[in-house]
């Protein structure tokens, strides 16, 4: 009998064979996004020393009652590429995570190209 794997195993699985393709390196840091189900965190990270150079999350964003998700996800993008630009980092990689290219990971991804910073 079959046994039924769960969403989160399948994420995984198709995070994995992302990492087996992309490295990241301290010119050109991997940029590894996470989605819970309550917040957004995102990371540039060296991986030659396995140190992370800047880190974001939504804690960082002062919340409006009515801003959703996605209008959250593209500053946390901007304010990403602004702690990027100051270590004088211009090129990433964008590690989705695992998950689909599109709502709040597109808009992550949005912006950081509009914050200057190019994949």
């Amino acid at each position: 009998m079959r046994q039924k794997i769960n969403k989160k195993e399948i994420r995984i699985r198709r995070h994995k064979k992302i990492r087996a393709k992309i490295f990241g390196t301290a010119t050109k840091p991997r940029v590894c996004v996470f989605i819970s189900n309550r917040h957004l965190y995102v990371q540039a990270i060296d991986d030659n020393k396995g140190k992370t150079l800047a880190s974001v999350s939504d804690f960082e964003l002062k919340k409006e009652k009515k801003e959703n998700k996605i209008t959250i996800s593209k500053k946390l993008g901007l304010l990403l590429a602004e702690k990027i630009k100051k270590l004088k980092i211009h090129k990433i990689i964008f590690d989705r995570g695992g998950f689909k290219y599109h709502g709040r990971v597109k808009n992550i991804a949005d912006g950081l190209r509009e914050g200057g910073i190019k994949f």
